[in-house]
């Protein structure tokens, strides 16, 4: 059963969610990103997925200190990611308490680079697969490739690292519904490696849908912001069981 990661992402030192990866249309939710978090997890989260957008933008982290004050404090696991374009800005995740560290960019750009954070965090690392309009997104959702989805995976499934995350950026922040359809395409040709899906989730019904997937998550994070449902309500729905 696909397990629930509430995200927070952060831009200019506060909880913020986008529309369809676009930063001037975004919403602020919480001042400190840590009240977010504690939210999350008080209402049953056990794991939270942070996402330093400044990083994603500027190509290099600008939020491991709020990475590091999440991790010590909320208490679950935490999937980072957001301009991790080197070994050493892995390195800094992990040492902030990032549990798992969330690659994209370099990914596509610098395969020698992705594998050499694969050799040095192995099954941290999950692999970022944005799409837009079609095709892989990177730098910030700004750039494009010429890359499918199922494509991208299906080249980078056998490189080492422990599963994937795919995001119809089209739908992100919407709540429109998720594309059942792609993450299908995805999820076979990840052949086997963990998948979790973002993007769309606007109701309980979403959620149902995808627990008939075959992903190991789902990321959701308006429709949380917005009291759609609760995090208990939404485990619920995934078929998690909940305290």
């Amino acid at each position: 059963m696909p397990a629930l990661y509430p995200a927070i992402d952060i831009l200019g030192g506060k909880a913020v969610r986008l529309e369809q990866g676009d930063f001037e249309r975004r919403k602020t939710y919480d001042s400190d990103p840590l009240e977010a978090a504690r939210r999350w997890v008080a209402e049953g989260a056990t794991w939270l997925h942070v996402v330093d957008l400044d990083g994603a933008r500027d190509g290099r982290p600008v939020n491991v200190a709020h990475l590091e004050r999440i991790a010590a404090r909320a208490g679950v696991p935490v999937q980072f990611g957001g301009g991790l374009r080197t070994v050493a800005a892995v390195q800094d995740a992990v040492a902030a308490g990032a549990d798992r560290v969330v690659i994209g960019t370099v990914a596509f750009t610098e395969p020698e680079v992705l594998d050499a954070m694969i050799e040095r965090a192995g099954g941290r690392v999950r692999i970022a697969v944005d799409v837009k309009d079609g095709v892989v997104a990177t730098a910030g959702w700004l750039t494009s490739t010429s890359l499918g989805a199922a494509d991208a995976v299906a080249a980078l499934r056998g490189r080492g690292a422990g599963g994937f995350i795919y995001t119809s950026v089209d739908r992100d922040g919407t709540m429109r519904g998720p594309d059942t359809q792609a993450l299908r395409a995805v999820s076979e040709a990840a052949g086997g490696a963990p998948v979790l899906y973002s993007g769309g989730i606007g109701a309980l019904s979403d959620l149902e849908a995808l627990a008939q997937q075959p992903i190991e998550g789902v990321i959701v994070g308006k429709a949380l912001y917005e009291r759609r449902f609760s995090v208990a309500e939404a485990r619920r729905a995934l078929g998690e069981e909940t305290p």
